[in-house]
């Protein structure tokens, strides 16, 4: 059995499906489930209906409801989907009209809207693989796997959804190519909630996990993990093979082919997770397992993190007193800010942020016991590989890569795994073209392409 998860772009379109209907059947054999995310951009048009909506603007709303709705009954054609496809938009169209009385978007109410998307895209993609001659089985992700109350960003209740997904898919993969909708779940009492933006690749893995895959594949529209973010340096090495530890570093840190989550489920079960392009399916892609092969490379690769927000907090007592710590910390589990780097002295905390939503609330806070000061635009480029522990110049080599570039914070993971500096974000692209170049002069052929 293989799970495999593909994503917006891999289904966004009638031509795009019909890729993933020849990858899917290239692989019967190993008795797939399929789980799609919505098509194109759908949730985020879905998103801007419901702001318009609440915002009074109803006709706009419905305005790019229809055209939303055409986009899917084009893209459907042909396969007889048109009756359940128009009953979705006619849900829809009532949810949009109640959000312009009611006048507030909640976490259950987007959701619930939200969740549309991935609804309506599994079940036109079992359709077209349906109509190229497989027995595809459409199944409701919302019926077997289970969260907790926590709207837009539920967390499954494992046990549940472990014994739903081994009752419900497992006897049906002996005939049946199932497929799933990502993102999309629901709490114990069937409301629908979701696993957060990037959902579908965790819903791939809960999926992997529960039901024992023996591989977890990601397909989406670059060849895999690579030793730099394309949108910043094109022609970037394939990474052929790393660690579940690298890749969550790495995907934490920006590396967008992966849902920082994914990994989790497959860890505990030690289930290898493939990333692969769609549009070249032939491409191997990159293989994340838990004991890689050893790599002569240092660094595994270069992520970077965009938008990010400095603070430097300084304790008016001018020594860190006792608490000085937690009091900092307690303001920003208030606002659920999560932290990205920190570093600390005798006196001063810094630490980086990339939500901003609260940071008047949270700076206000802080300066009642601390000075504050604050400086945007910048961004962290991450070196990530299981060699930095085990090297003892990737420091050296790293501050003489970015020859006049200055860092405004350097931090070291307590795992060892990643050496992180924050730059400005004006110095990003030379930052990571200079490190590439120092870092990947000669790759390991073993690890790398």
């Amino acid at each position: 059995m293989i799970v495999m998860k593909f994503g917006g772009t891999s289904v966004e379109s009638a031509e795009a499906i019909a890729r993933v209907a020849g990858i899917v059947r290239a692989r019967l054999d190993r008795k797939p489930v399929v789980v799609v995310s919505a098509m194109g951009k759908t949730t985020n048009k879905l998103l801007a209906i419901a702001a318009d909506a609440v915002a009074g603007e109803l006709k706009p709303a419905l305005a790019k409801l229809a055209e939303l709705r055409e986009f899917h009954v084009r893209e459907s054609a042909g396969l007889g989907t048109d009756d359940v496809v128009e009953a979705h938009f006619q849900d829809l169209d009532a949810l949009v009209r109640g959000l312009a009385v009611m006048r507030e978007l909640t976490p259950r109410a987007t959701d619930a809207i939200s969740a549309y998307g991935e609804r309506i895209s599994s079940l036109i993609v079992a359709a077209h693989l349906r109509r190229c001659g497989m027995n595809a089985a459409h199944v409701d992700s919302r019926s077997v796997i289970v969260t907790d109350r926590r709207h837009t960003q539920a967390a499954p209740l494992f046990d549940e959804t472990n014994r739903r997904l081994r009752e419900t898919l497992v006897p049906m993969l002996d005939h049946s190519v199932v497929v799933m909708g990502g993102f999309i779940a629901s709490n114990e009492d069937g409301v629908t909630t979701t696993l957060g933006r990037g959902g579908s690749d965790y819903t791939a893995s809960i999926v992997g996990a529960g039901i024992g895959a023996e591989e977890i594949q990601i397909w989406t529209d670059v060849d895999g993990m690579l030793t730099a973010d394309p949108t910043v340096l094109p022609g970037a090495h394939r990474v052929k093979v790393c660690s579940f530890t690298e890749a969550a570093e790495l995907a934490y840190f920006g590396a967008k082919v992966l849902h920082p989550a994914t990994v989790l489920p497959a860890i505990e079960k030690n289930i290898p997770v493939r990333i692969l392009n769609s549009r070249r399916p032939e491409v191997e892609g990159t293989l994340i397992v838990s004991d890689p092969p050893p790599c002569s490379t240092p660094i595994r690769s270069i992520a970077c993190k965009r938008n990010i927000t400095l603070l430097n907090i300084v304790s008016t007592r001018m020594l860190m007193a006792h608490g000085f710590l937690r009091r900092i910390f307690e303001v920003f589990d208030r606002y659920e800010t999560s932290v990205d780097m920190l570093a600390t002295s005798e006196v001063s905390v810094s630490l980086t942020i990339d939500n901003t939503r609260s940071l008047p609330a949270i700076q206000a806070e802080l300066e009642a016991f601390a000075e504050v000061s604050i400086e945007k635009d910048l961004a962290i480029v991450c070196m990530v590989g299981e060699n930095i522990r085990r090297c003892d110049n990737v420091s050296a080599r790293a501050f003489t890569a970015l020859d006049g570039i200055r860092p405004r914070m350097v931090s070291q993971g307590a795992s060892q795994l990643n050496l992180s500096m924050v730059v400005a974000a004006a110095d990003l692209q030379r930052a990571i073209e200079s490190l590439h170049r120092e870092f990947f002069r000669t790759p390991d052929p073993a690890s790398f392409e």
